[in-house]
């Protein structure tokens, strides 16, 4: 921390990090991680764990978090827990802000503190803000644009880092797929993580599911291949020519950033196409709403959005009702959702639509990450209802 003393003695600490929202507001704190700065969209995100999984979600491209839970990295980082599939690549949040400064970590399975970690990894932290201050302003203005900056002597041009914050065009009508899907196609077959084993390994698959990558986990793959699936990845702007042609028994529709209306413009054609040819379908997070898209709903920009690991949400077809974790900022407008289309899935927090499904085809989706990474393992009997699907087409 950098302190200036004043003429009477006493030592100030200096600034050494900024918040920089669209309409001015100017938010200091002290900096931790990467130097320079980044522009986004303000998010908050209520999960208590995780905060290593959520960071390296593809999903938050183009956001800046706000944790609401004050202490944030006392567990470390380590190689296994990161969600993004090239290990190498950095897609995800552009910045993360903190209440507490960050603790050293105190878990057997730390390889480094988060400070060295997000450092590595080009993302810029804030710590010393008032979260709960900053949350409630969302929740009441909705999720401001800004500009997260961290210089370590303290020193910043003000004016334009407003510029940048005011100017940023937001996330409506943005696509950033393009940021975070992958370059080329590829098989995966590592299953989940086991207590005292770690990962495993399909070496006997009985189907083959074909993943459209618009930023999708790894954690999603797992679950995949634990279900007994060969899963081939595929980038976001593959035509639907060449996923038929691997023979699919199932596709998959992944989770991504932005706006679901931009990335439909090239993914929703495709999507209808493969519905078309009676394929088994499941959708999640940006492939449920492009997948509504696709069948004539509409989508819409939410007021704060859903970030967070403990969201209520009932399953309409069996009255049951799950914890999930969610990460969205768009969301289908059930009052568009066309008569084929029923509605399976609702949010106990707000009632916005978290799920829908083809009457007339095998096809299904929800708004939330039922791998659960991170999060509850409530919502896992999706992949064997999409497994049921797969089963009853072969048959």
């Amino acid at each position: 921390m950098t302190r200036k003393q004043d003429d009477s003695g006493w030592a100030e600490p200096k600034a050494t990090a900024l918040l920089v929202l669209a309409d001015g507001t100017v938010l200091d704190g002290f900096g931790f991680g990467a130097a320079g700065q980044a522009v986004g969209e303000v998010c908050f995100n209520t999960a208590m764990t995780g905060y290593e999984e959520i960071l390296t979600d593809p999903s938050y491209a183009g956001q800046i978090i706000t944790f609401t839970f004050p202490h944030i990295g006392n567990v470390g980082t380590n190689e296994e827990d990161i969600e993004t599939v090239n290990m190498a690549a950095t897609p995800g949040a552009r910045g993360v802000i903190l209440h507490s400064r960050i603790t050293e970590p105190s878990n057997f399975r730390a390889t480094r503190h988060l400070d060295q970690w997000l450092n590595s990894r080009g993302i810029i932290g804030l710590a010393g803000l008032d979260t709960r201050a900053l949350t409630g302003l969302i929740r009441s203005k909705g999720m401001p644009n800004a500009v997260i900056a961290h210089a370590p002597s303290g020193e910043f041009d003000l004016a334009a880092l407003k510029k940048e914050a005011r100017e940023w065009p937001g996330l409506v009508g943005m696509d950033l797929v393009p940021m975070v899907t992958s370059g080329q196609r590829f098989s995966w077959d590592e299953t989940p993580w086991v207590w005292g084993k770690g990962y495993g390994r399909q070496d006997a698959p009985k189907f083959h599911v074909v993943a459209i990558d618009y930023g999708i986990k790894r954690n999603i793959l797992r679950q995949l291949a634990a279900t007994g699936a060969k899963v081939t990845v595929v980038p976001a702007t593959t035509s639907a020519a060449d996923i038929l042609a691997l023979a699919p028994d199932g596709v998959f529709l992944s989770n991504g950033p932005g706006d679901p209306a931009a990335t439909g413009e090239y993914a929703v054609p495709v999507i209808r196409e493969l519905i078309a040819k009676g394929l088994p379908t499941f959708g999640i997070c940006l492939g449920h709403q492009m997948l509504g898209i696709a069948v004539g709903a509409k989508t819409m920009k939410m007021h704060q959005g859903h970030h967070g690991a403990n969201h209520p949400v009932k399953d309409l077809t069996t009255g049951k009702v799950e914890i999930t974790s969610m990460n969205h900022g768009f969301a289908v407008d059930r009052a568009s959702l066309p008569k084929n289309a029923e509605e399976t899935h609702v949010s106990l927090f707000d009632g916005s639509n978290c799920g829908i499904a083809l009457r007339d085809r095998p096809v299904f989706s929800v708004q939330y990450h039922p791998e659960a990474s991170p999060g509850p393992r409530d919502s896992h009997y999706l992949f064997d209802r999409f497994v049921g699907l797969i089963r009853a087409g072969k048959k």
